[in-house]
């Protein structure tokens, strides 16, 4: 397999990117979610322990943490659509790099105000 000129399989191309932020923030969740249970399970071992292990996630790291969880979220599920329709639309493929950009201009309208007031949350506003 040749590689592109900078030294990676990637060549810029809108869907290749996709492809690997879909994979990255799929991971992302999937581990988000198994700490999630994992933590949540606590409160049937002891409500004392889950409450001390909630009271720890009360922090601006933890807040900044979230900032990053919501991204992955809404990018992958945003993604997600876009993938779906690539595959089950006729017209999909034809329209799939105005569909990754219309994901990436939905994200910032989507995520700039959570980000402003979740931020202002976390740090006092």
């Amino acid at each position: 397999m040749a590689s592109s000129p900078a030294g990676t399989l990637y060549r810029g191309r809108e869907g290749m990117w996709s492809w690997v932020a879909h994979r990255l923030t799929g991971v992302t969740l999937f581990f988000f979610l198994f700490v999630h249970v994992i933590d949540i399970s606590m409160v049937r071992v002891s409500p004392e322990v889950f409450n001390r292990v909630v009271d720890t996630y009360k922090n601006p790291i933890v807040g900044l943490m979230e900032v990053g969880l919501v991204a992955a979220f809404l990018f992958h599920a945003l993604n997600g659509i876009r993938v779906i329709l690539v595959d089950f639309w006729s017209q999909g493929p034809r329209y799939q790099k105005q569909m990754t950009y219309g994901v990436l201009v939905l994200f910032v309208v989507l995520f700039v105000p959570f980000l402003i007031r979740h931020l202002s949350n976390v740090f006092g506003g």
